[in-house]
């Protein structure tokens, strides 16, 4: 009973947030200068997204900052349409990529060394389902996931860090992907 009273809550909780960001678009939308709060709500996952991808820091942060600025210059054409707008937000950045893949084939006169597919897309779409869904989880193990896979950060560095054993921190981690495989499954069959 306790367990349908949590999954309840976080239901309720991950409502509010689509909610909350959807009236956060609203505004930035009316308003571009209320873009800022979109920013900082995305901006270390789709940094992490481009940097784990193209592998060099300088080009990482060009192209995150490529992608906010075309997505607050098209921002008037995001239409809700059941998915988050951190998966617009992915798309964005998976075009980036691309387009920064076939400038350097270009440039260097060869393919590019990593073909970019369709697949990528739907991966953004996942991710995001990822994403939303993660936003869900206990604080405690959200905190341990964004710190192990978006910060790339060691279990004994997040435990110097939560001031936790590296057990505690492993069975957060544990219980944290177990709870997270089971919502992608519900999701996403």
């Amino acid at each position: 009973m306790l367990l349908k009273a949590g999954i309840a809550e976080n239901l309720l909780t991950a409502r509010a947030k689509e909610a909350d960001e959807k009236l956060l678009v609203a505004a930035a939308q009316k308003d571009p200068a209320r873009f800022a709060e979109l920013y900082e709500l995305y901006f270390t996952r789709v940094y992490a997204y481009v940097a784990r991808r193209v592998q060099d820091r300088d080009a990482a942060e060009d192209l995150t900052s490529e992608i906010f600025h075309s997505a607050l210059a098209n921002l008037s054409k995001f239409e809700w349409r059941g998915a988050p707008f951190g998966a617009w937000l992915f798309r964005i950045a998976a075009n980036a990529i691309a387009d920064r893949w076939k400038r350097n084939a270009k440039e260097q006169g060869s393919p590019a060394a990593e073909q970019f597919h369709e697949a990528e897309y739907a991966d953004a779409g996942r991710r995001a389902a990822l994403f939303r869904i993660a936003s869900e989880l206990p604080k405690d193990q959200k905190r341990v996931i964004e710190l192990r896979f978006a910060e790339e950060k060691s279990i004994r560095e997040i435990a110097d860090e939560l001031q936790r054993t590296e057990g505690a921190v492993k069975q957060l981690q544990f219980r944290a992907i177990q709870t997270l495989r089971e919502r992608m499954k519900e999701s996403h069959g």
